[in-house]
């Protein structure tokens, strides 16, 4: 099952720098390692935000809530979710 996500990052301004440091750090290792799983296939920034835009590639929705709970920003995030069909017009 394919999903358009849309993460919006909301850090809070006062959070500790060290902090923030090691969540970000977290967040790549964890993504990176889902996008080498194949289950992360595209990520795409969304210039001038702290926002991304990305295709997930799972089974199914309790997957992709366990995947996106999983991701250590997941607290400072706000989500929104597409779930994806193949349109009849593609060209195969």
């Amino acid at each position: 099952m394919l999903f358009h996500v849309r993460m919006d990052v909301r850090l809070p301004s006062d959070m500790d720098p060290s902090v923030r440091a090691d969540i970000v750090a977290r967040e790549k290792a964890y993504s990176q390692k889902l996008q080498r799983e194949g289950k992360w296939p595209h990520l795409w920034r969304i210039v001038g935000e702290y926002s991304n835009i990305s295709i997930f590639d799972v089974n199914s929705n309790d997957e992709l809530h366990e995947l996106l709970s999983g991701l250590p920003l997941f607290p400072y995030m706000d989500i929104r979710v597409m779930p994806l069909a193949t349109h009849p017009s593609k060209v195969s």
